[in-house]
């Protein structure tokens, strides 16, 4: 029977570790997957000692966990480690710090954890807590490795701790992902399913079945690819910041620049967690939000954004540079969305926009449209420079010729007696008064022409 169930196991692993190197292919091609780190923690409490079915609950943990571990050894980008609880103290007097790494994390060290696992006699109690508090420090520093719990117990907590507390912390810092428990005996889920992913091992045959799911979970990587959609529903949108919140307090957990690969799709992310429903921010203009993500485990995790996208290119005619702010919002909207720069196109999701150009006089352009895949290039005349030159210093301003009358474009700085202007081609007026004329009929009205490209000198007089 025991060689049956080995078997059984390594034949499960042999097939599944094909189909995640396939996955891996698929993914990244030449790229290595990340280093995947198992932690057991294992229960040796006094309770393991109970008898279950063809034997006591340790004895049957062992021989399990034994196998397993041994159909594990030769797996590349694969290291595991051994943490065990309730075996060094007896029960009486409670020992609620009985917690101890008994292999750490290192290449071939799978012959000392099974020769470990054989060794361990029950004893204590169950410091649950402790033990996943403690393997915070059992993962070594590591820029690019998944890490991963397995608890094993047949038993909830008897030291006062809170389980659901340390594990959702520690998810949070990224210190290991959605831990799986397995629990031995009976059903504990509604006291574990706050910890991670809770497995009910009632029997033997289930407990088996357990381990391989959680390993089957553990190996195969999960991954996301983020398609940036365009108006055709091709993922062809990219180079575009991206921000990942918690869902439930709105912290920052990722950002990113959305990337493609070298095969020209979406790169695929190795690094969110699972431990969060997110809500994610692709930074196009207008942002695009997309609430309620979940990364399923083991899985090769979609998440889908429609950004279409088109640029504007508010362009100036003429040899001569010249840079004018340009405000741009959604048309019939009085909200900026973006601040460009004449001569500098900058993308925006596909509709109708406003545009004000900061020139002189100041430029309103409705319902300008940004279509997929184009550059809508407004074209703008180049100005014509007025040198404007007083007698004296006082009081005036700038004027435009409108049909509606007269469009106030400038106001004369009242110390000064010269003004350089760059202003849009037409007619303009002066109007002014000088500081030392007391009485209204000494105003002066003084029009001008402005051609395209030209400069000339207004003397107000």
């Amino acid at each position: 029977m025991k060689s049956f169930v080995i078997k059984r196991i390594f034949l499960f692993l042999i097939i599944f570790y094909g189909v995640s190197i396939h996955n891996y292919a698929n993914i990244q091609d030449d790229d290595e997957p990340p280093l995947t780190r198992i932690l057991f923690v294992f229960d040796a409490s006094q309770s393991m000692l109970a008898m279950w079915h063809t034997d006591t609950r340790i004895a049957i943990a062992q021989d399990l966990l034994v196998d397993l571990v041994d159909s594990l050894r030769h797996i590349p980008h694969v290291q595991m480690a051994l943490r065990v609880f309730g075996h060094q103290s007896h029960f009486t007097p409670q020992d609620c710090d009985d917690t101890n790494l008994e292999v750490g994390f290192w290449d071939g060290n799978a012959g000392r954890i099974k020769r470990t696992i054989r060794q361990i006699t029950p004893r204590g109690t169950t410091p649950i807590a402790a033990s996943l508090e403690a393997a915070k420090d059992d993962f070594p520093p590591c820029d690019d490795c998944r890490n991963i719990v397995i608890l094993i117990t047949d038993g909830l907590e008897r030291c006062g701790g809170d389980p659901c507390e340390v594990s959702q912390r520690l998810q949070k810092k990224g210190i290991f992902l959605r831990p799986f428990i397995i629990g031995v005996g009976r059903d504990f889920s509604k006291e574990f399913e706050c910890v991670g992913e809770y497995f009910d091992a009632r029997n033997e045959e289930q407990f088996r079945a357990s381990l391989n799911i959680a390993i089957s979970q553990a190996l195969e990587a999960t991954t996301t690819q983020i398609n940036l959609l365009d108006i055709y529903g091709n993922p062809s949108e990219s180079n575009v910041p991206v921000t990942f919140y918690d869902s439930d307090t709105g912290e920052i957990k990722n950002s990113i620049i959305h990337t493609m690969n070298h095969r020209g799709l979406p790169d695929t992310l190795y690094f969110l967690s699972t431990a969060y429903n997110y809500d994610m921010v692709v930074h196009t203009i207008p942002p695009v939000k997309v609430n309620d993500v979940r990364i399923t485990p083991g899985k090769h995790n979609v998440i889908a954004a429609e950004t279409p996208c088109g640029s504007i290119d508010v362009v100036v005619g003429g040899r001569t540079p010249v840079n004018y702010p340009v405000i741009v919002r959604k048309a019939g909207c009085m909200k900026t969305l973006n601040v460009q720069n004449t001569g500098v196109p900058q993308k925006y999701l596909v509709g109708n926009y406003d545009i004000e150009v900061h020139s002189l006089p100041r430029l309103i352009i409705e319902d300008v449209e940004v279509e997929q895949n184009h550059i809508t290039t407004v074209e703008l005349p180049q100005p014509g420079v007025a040198s404007i030159r007083l007698l004296s210093r006082g009081y005036g301003s700038v004027f435009k010729e409108t049909d509606d009358g007269l469009e106030l474009v400038y106001r004369l700085r009242e110390n000064v007696k010269n003004e350089i202007l760059n202003l849009m081609p037409g007619n303009y007026q002066v109007i002014f008064r000088s500081r030392g004329s007391s009485a209204t009929y000494f105003s002066v009205v003084k029009p001008f022409v402005v051609e395209s490209g030209v400069a000339k000198t207004v003397h107000v007089r």
